[in-house]
């Protein structure tokens, strides 16, 4: 069941500290629209029937449970401009959110930054749950499955949502690790083309190439 699982990746993401107050939303793919996060509902206590089903525009359907996440035309913006888009994640993960209050990406200076697709971007300043968010937003996904949000946050995309939550997770990992090494002061040596294409042939022959 689609709202179950969906449930169950938010718990896990708000008991990770992923999703301090409330913070963040989910959604994922429908055959007209997508399935989402309702606004304002603390997510130990979200079940089921509280998932809010929408249309390709965010709108909620009659009978709909919940208002759906004031992030809503964020994630039809993506839906509508990636096709490969399944699932989506949005997060205000610590690490994450303190590179892009930054507004700074993540460079290649790790491999594991191919699961996004190659560096990280830190999408331009908008207002959250505004059309010019979503329009930044898809603008940082250009060619990525990850973008940061200037002072907001993290997205994150997948196939599936499994997918999506793995690559939050790791999008969270990667951003601590640079964060550690500019506090450090250590200057990060960062991947070559050459380097990030051999490791992009392993994975794919591990199976893990997004």
């Amino acid at each position: 069941m689609t709202e179950q699982a969906i449930v169950a990746a938010a718990q896990r993401l708000d008991a990770a500290g992923m999703m301090p107050s409330k913070s963040g939303n989910l959604s994922v793919r429908g055959a007209t629209g997508f399935m989402i996060t309702p606004a304002a509902l603390p997510y130990a206590a979200m079940t089921p029937a509280d998932i809010v089903p929408v249309d390709a525009d965010g709108a909620p359907l009659p009978g709909a449970p919940h208002r759906p996440s004031s992030e809503r035309r964020l994630h039809a913006a993506i839906y509508a401009a990636r096709p490969d888009a399944g699932a989506i994640v949005h997060t205000h993960s610590p690490r994450a959110t303190a590179l892009s209050c930054a507004r700074r990406g993540i460079p290649p200076f790790h491999y594991m930054i191919l699961l996004a697709g190659g560096p990280v971007r830190c999408a331009e300043h908008a207002t959250f749950g505004t059309a010019a968010l979503a329009r930044a937003c898809v603008k940082g996904l250009r060619d990525r499955r990850a973008v940061l949000l200037a002072n907001h946050g993290a997205v994150a995309v997948g196939a599936t949502l499994k997918a999506a939550v793995t690559l939050a997770f790791e999008l969270e990992n990667l951003a601590g690790q640079y964060l550690d090494l500019l506090a450090s002061g250590l200057k990060p040596v960062l991947l070559k083309k050459r380097d990030l294409a051999e490791a992009a042939a392993q994975f794919a022959d591990y199976g893990r190439g997004g």
